[in-house]
């Protein structure tokens, strides 16, 4: 087949054209595998998106293609060709590319958008077509139930409860230890993540004894952080806990330097295991908590990040990036295993044991149980924390230091 620069723009051109949604390349053979993805490159969602998922993406078809290809059951190995569609962050669109990719395209295989939104956003399509689905940047508590409804999605990331509880027994050792009041301020983002973080955290906060004293959300898309910050600092509690996107992770942070707002506590959520996190602190990271984590000092870690950081250019982040690649460790030991054949591979994704970078891998119903839930930044790095008792954590700083 002939492929000249300008016959694959002209396909860019025809795809992005008819969809409204941005580039697409296909490039079709006999002997390659074509994997489809619509992305957050553009919108609310692109800071998220191309920092966790993107660059991970583009890192795992570099280091497959390198070594000859996916591997098939007989021994045979099939280059990856992608085909891609920015979602520019619209539910609308994502679930209009992930159809396309389904029924036009006719990929061999869907890797997820970024988000929890998203990932439920396109969770039926993927099941009508019968795509496994690896949501390893969905949060939900509900993915018991999703699991069981879509048996061939898989969730990676575990729920909302799961990291309010994480978070909560982090807090409540400090307030034990007479570190810090037991008052909460706490802003959730009205998304999807923001609901279920913040559904589980009342109960949690309210059985470990904690006070929320100031409880609100805020619209995705906010970029003025100043009166819920203001209304925060003046509540008397000594823990600010954020369930929220980028946006606004990065924009509390600098609303809360420039009023001198620093609680013994600040806690952000998607964003604060970014390695461009630092920068966005002015420098002053240390002591900051975020969602998620992971052991700074694993070996095969450190070779992850080494590898993303030559590849890429840019470090992955400290929290999603590792299980983004993990999943697709996985993806590509079940195709080694069974082949391409959708039923066959989710089975094998469901039931088998793989090995990944963030260790030996096995799912519980469709779900990674294995995570860190809190982390915080220490001596640079982002650490993980929480669970307390698990290999690899760290102890958390608490007060955190003064911007």
């Amino acid at each position: 087949m002939i492929n000249t620069p300008r016959l694959r723009a002209l396909k860019r051109a025809v795809l992005g054209t008819a969809l409204a949604l941005g580039s697409a390349s296909i490039l079709a053979a006999a002997d390659t595998v074509t994997i489809g993805y619509a992305v957050a490159r553009t919108g609310a969602n692109a800071t998220g998106a191309g920092i966790t998922t993107i660059p991970n993406y583009e890192l795992w078809v570099k280091d497959v293609n390198a070594a000859g290809g996916l591997t098939l059951p007989d021994g045979s190995q099939r280059m990856i060709e992608v085909v891609e569609y920015d979602n520019r962050s619209s539910n609308e669109d994502l679930v209009r590319a992930i159809e396309r990719l389904a029924s036009q395209d006719k990929v061999d295989l869907i890797l997820p958008p970024w988000g929890t939104g998203g990932n439920l956003a396109v969770a039926p399509l993927f099941a009508r077509f019968g795509y496994p689905q690896l949501a390893v940047t969905a949060v939900t508590d509900k993915a018991p139930d999703f699991a069981k409804r879509w048996d061939r999605s898989f969730w990676m990331l575990g729920g909302g409860h799961d990291y309010a509880a994480g978070l909560v027994d982090t807090l409540k050792a400090a307030h034990e230890a007479g570190t810090i009041n037991n008052k909460v301020a706490v802003v959730s983002v009205a998304d999807g993540f923001g609901i279920d973080l913040i559904k589980g955290a009342r109960p949690a906060f309210k059985e470990a004894g904690f006070d929320l004293v100031y409880d609100e959300s805020y619209p995705l898309g906010t970029s003025d952080f100043a009166a819920i910050l203001s209304e925060a600092q003046g509540s008397g509690a000594d823990s600010f806990v954020a369930f929220s996107y980028p946006p606004g992770s990065f924009g509390m942070v600098k609303t809360a330097q420039s009023m001198g707002y620093n609680p013994p506590v600040f806690y952000i959520g998607v964003g604060g295991a970014f390695p461009i996190f630092p920068k966005i602190a002015d420098g002053k990271p240390t002591g900051v908590m975020a969602i998620g984590g992971g052991d700074a000092d694993s070996p095969a870690i450190q070779d992850y990040f080494a590898r993303h950081t030559e590849v890429i250019g840019t470090p992955p982040d400290s929290w999603a990036s590792a299980i983004t690649y993990a999943s697709l460790q996985m993806l590509a030991q079940a195709v080694e295993r069974v082949g391409l054949d959708h039923e066959a591979l989710a089975q094998e994704i469901s039931t088998g044991t793989f090995d990944t970078v963030i260790g030996t891998v096995k799912l519980e119903d469709n779900q990674l149980r294995d995570l860190w839930w809190t982390g915080q930044w220490q001596d640079g790095a982002f650490r993980a924390v929480n669970p307390a008792d698990k290999a690899g954590a760290s102890v958390p700083v608490i007060p955190k230091p003064e911007w």
